[in-house]
């Protein structure tokens, strides 16, 4: 689902466009469209905090 996005439009990505994508989720699976949700932020958190590192070592 993130691919080919900016940081920005991935940013945005809710658990509910994750379920609907996978055509749909039972009531008791949802949550793990909203683990999907969380990992996308977390892993670009992750990335933002690498990137602003390597940036002050090349500064």
């Amino acid at each position: 689902m993130i691919k080919g996005k900016t940081i920005e439009e991935a940013l945005k990505i809710t658990n509910k466009a994750v379920a609907e994508a996978l055509g749909g989720l039972p009531p008791q699976k949802m949550h793990c469209s909203l683990l999907a949700e969380q990992g996308i932020k977390a892993a670009i958190e992750d990335y933002m905090r690498r990137r602003k590192g390597e940036e002050e070592k090349g500064a």
